[in-house]
C-alpha cells in the first residue's frame, strides 16, 4: 500500500545512524515485528527497504533507523521534521510470535540489523516472554538502543574492536553468559547470520535477511535466496524477510 508518512522527529543516535519517527494511522495499526517500509527518496529510482524499529499504535507512529551508507540514505537523512515520505508498506512477513509465552528467547542483532529486533522484543515481553539480547556493533561510537533493550531484558553488547562491552562477534558470547534458550531470532549481515545459524544449530531459529531490493513487492526477482524447497528460491521482499533458519541456504 502506497502512503505518505509525516516526519515528526529526527535525530542522530550513533555514528552515521539516524532515527526517524513517522506518523501514519493505518500503518501503525497493522504492522508486525520484522516488516519493513519501502521508501522513495527524491531523485532516486529504486526505493530503499528500511526495517521498522518500533510502533506506537496509540500515537499512530512508526520508528525507523537507518545507516548513512550512500547517496540515497544521505539524502533521506536530510529530510526535516514536517516533511512527508512516500512509502510502500508495511511490507513482507514478520517474525513468528506463536508459542513463545513461556519460552526463553534469544535475540541476536548486528549493526543495522538491531532495529527490527527492538519492536520484536517489546511484543515478546508484553506477552510475558523472557528475552535475552546480544547486540553487535563495529565500535563504541556505533552503539545504539542499548538502554532500550536493557529495559526489556538481559542485554549483552559486543563490539568488533572491544571499545565497548565484550570484544569480538555476537557468536563469541560464552554459554555461561546466556540462559537456556528455547528459540532465537536474528537479523544482520549475511556472514553474521550464517555464523548464528551454525552456533545455535540445535534450537529453532528465525533469520531476517537484509537485502537490496528492486520493486519490493515480489515482481522483479531481484532479491531471491536459495531454499530447501526442492532446490527452489524464495523472494526476500515477499516471502520474507523473515525465514526459518532451516529453510534458507546462506552459502
Amino acid at each position: 500500500m502506497q502512503q505518505e508518512l509525516r516526519i515528526i522527529s529526527k535525530q542522530k543516535i550513533a555514528r552515521d545512524t539516524v532515527e526517524m519517527v513517522l506518523e501514519n494511522e493505518s500503518i501503525s495499526q497493522v504492522t508486525v515485528p520484522g516488516q519493513f517500509l519501502h521508501i522513495h527518496v527524491q531523485g532516486h529510482m529504486l526505493r530503499r527497504p528500511i526495517s521498522i524499529a518500533n510502533v506506537d499504535a496509540s500515537k499512530n507512529t512508526i520508528t525507523i533507523l537507518f545507516k548513512i551508507l550512500g547517496e540515497g540514505t544521505r539524502k533521506l537523512s536530510m529530510y526535516d521534521v514536517g516533511d512527508k515520505i512516500d512509502v510502500l508498506g508495511p511490507n513482507g512477513n514478520g517474525f513468528l510470535l506463536d508459542n513463545t509465552t513461556q519460552a526463553s528467547i534469544l535475540l541476536v542483532g548486528g549493526g543495522i540489523g538491531v532495529p527490527p529486533l527492538y519492536y520484536l522484543a517489546k511484543k515478546l515481553t508484553e506477552q510475558g516472554t523472557v528475552v535475552t539480547a546480544i547486540l553487535g556493533f563495529q565500535s563504541k561510537e556505533h552503539v545504539f538502543y542499548e538502554e532500550k533493550f536493557r529495559e526489556l531484558g538481559n542485554t549483552i553488547v559486543v563490539t568488533n574492536d572491544g571499545t565497548y562491552g565484550e570484544k569480538g562477534y555476537v557468536t563469541n558470547v560464552s554459554d555461561e553468559m546466556l540462559p537456556i534458550i528455547d528459540r532465537y531470532y536474528s537479523c544482520g549481515p549475511l556472514p553474521m547470520l550464517k555464523a548464528v545459524k551454525e552456533r545455535w544449530s540445535t534450537i529453532p531459529g528465525y533469520l531476517s535477511l537484509e537485502e537490496r531490493m528492486g520493486c519490493g513487492i515480489g515482481a522483479c526477482f531481484a532479491c531471491v535466496i536459495p531454499t530447501d524447497d526442492r532446490g527452489g528460491y524464495k523472494k526476500i521482499c515477499q516471502d520474507g524477510p523473515v525465514f526459518t533458519a532451516e529453510e534458507v541456504h546462506l552459502g
